[in-house]
């Protein structure tokens, strides 16, 4: 009877989640805020943000925070979110943490699992927001609440900035710089959608990329025009077919490379455990930045090839208007991740001398552009210190990101910008605005302790 029992029981044991067994209560409350902002249908047209605020705003309050220091900023569908820990001022002007609140869409009929559900299975958690950044969301509110139920005074303000339109037109962090500043400025600031650590695909933590530096997100149409006529009387000049000779000009042409103390740096610590021509070229470049063929081995991976210029490329087409007809027009959208530091303006011209006089170049929508923010002694110092809180002896090296994120607006108007996701990943787990999206248990609640050594580090003693 006993060993039928147990027989009974034991597939039961064994299906029990091992890390919902040995969870602390801070990590309880995290995997409860995290389930619920996963849940949360934060894309665009869904209006589920402001939502997301007021149940953030109903944790905070709960854990001691005055209504005073929470602000919920509605921008049309959406919002902006601040959160002010206040300290005893001793410690300077104060730092702030970012993180975005919407979320790329996701298609549940494409998906394995739903995508609004936060799924633990396998040693991961699936749902969209998981990486980006819904767990950078998470982390921050998560050590709040816990450092106010503590009594932890920090000797400076620390202020959360939470945006809700990162993933499209950034317009609330736009809002907050020009007609909030006096609720979000700040000595520097601290970014969840940025950096992070690199896992061998044994799991091995390899480095942590501190991110001083983010290329500028820049969109630009090439357009041609024809009178147009009859289809059964062709003519040699054609839109499409002139539109087809401009693009192949664009895909043709490179632009200069370039490089800061960030890149060269961040290829030297990477060139060093990085195997292959790849590995060669980094360590290379990072000697001399002037090194042709080094800097082309770069330029054909394209992981890399961002870290070395400014990059252009044909991402959306269309043109005509009837099968019987000669297009009248034709238009190509060409996506630009421009190099810190470069006018967007630069760029335009360098695309309309590659194609010509005959097809117009044009901007779409803004365009903001930064130069990286200064390796600050104090900021490396306390990120390693928290990185080493988890994994110790990971080096930590400055990067530049070929994406772009709300970081590139405050440092734009003076704030310096770092990025510091404190998640560890495998380059096989990286499904960010992709299917199945996911981050391994272990690294979210190792997010969580990273980001509370973090905090009472930069909230702690004036140095």
């Amino acid at each position: 009877m006993i060993k039928t029992l147990l027989a009974a029981m034991l597939p039961l044991a064994i299906a029990l989640p091992a890390q919902a067994t040995t969870l602390d209560p801070h990590q309880t409350q995290a995997r409860d805020i995290f389930s619920h902002v996963i849940a949360l249908k934060t894309e665009i047209g869904q209006g589920q943000v402001p939502v997301m605020a007021k149940y953030l705003a109903e944790q905070f309050r709960a854990a001691g925070f005055a209504d005073s220091d929470i602000h919920i900023l509605p921008l049309g569908e959406t919002a902006s979110m601040v959160v002010r820990y206040r300290g005893d001022g001793t410690g300077g002007k104060p730092v702030a943490l970012m993180a975005h609140m919407d979320v790329v869409t996701a298609k549940p009929e494409d998906w394995q699992r739903d995508p609004f559900k936060l799924v633990e299975e396998n040693g991961y958690f699936y749902g969209r927001g998981t990486q980006d950044i819904k767990s950078g969301v998470t982390v921050l509110a998560a050590n709040f609440i816990r450092l106010k139920k503590e009594g932890f005074v920090p000797t400076r303000d620390l202020i959360i900035v939470f945006t809700g339109d990162e993933e499209t037109t950034q317009d609330t962090m736009e809002d907050l710089v020009k007609n909030h500043r006096d609720l979000v400025d700040a000595e520097y600031a601290l970014n969840t959608d940025a950096g992070g650590g690199d896992l061998s695909e044994a799991g091995k933590p390899l480095v942590f990329g501190l991110q001083t530096a983010e290329k500028a997100y820049a969109s630009f149409e090439l357009t041609t025009r024809n009178p147009g006529g009859h289809s059964s009387l062709p003519r040699k000049d054609n839109a499409i077919y002139e539109l087809a000779d401009a693009l192949k000009k664009v895909q043709a042409y490179q632009f200069p490379v370039m490089w800061n103390d960030t890149t060269l740096a961040s290829f030297k610590a990477l060139g060093a455990a990085t195997q292959g021509n790849v590995g060669q070229a980094m360590r290379d470049f990072a000697k001399n930045p002037h090194d042709a063929a080094a800097a082309a081995v770069l330029a054909d991976e394209p992981s890399e090839v961002g870290k070395t210029r400014t990059t252009c490329v044909a991402t959306l087409l269309r043109g005509g208007h009837a099968d019987n007809a000669l297009p009248q027009s034709a238009t190509a959208t060409i996506n630009c991740r421009v190099f810190p530091g470069v006018a967007i303006d630069t760029v335009r011209q360098a695309l309309q001398e590659q194609v010509g006089p005959k097809v117009e170049v044009t901007l779409v929508g803004k365009a903001v552009t930064s130069d990286p923010s200064p390796l600050r002694p104090d900021v490396v110092a306390a990120v390693t210190k928290a990185v080493h809180s988890i994994h110790p002896g990971v080096p930590v090296t400055p990067v530049q990101d070929s994406g772009a994120s709300d970081g590139i607006y405050f440092r734009a108007v003076g704030i310096p910008t770092y990025g510091v996701d404190g998640m560890f990943m495998k380059n096989s787990d990286d499904f960010a605005h992709g299917l199945n999206e996911r981050v391994m248990v272990k690294s979210f609640y190792d997010d969580l302790a990273y980001w509370y050594v973090l905090l009472k580090t930069v909230g702690g003693p004036a140095r």
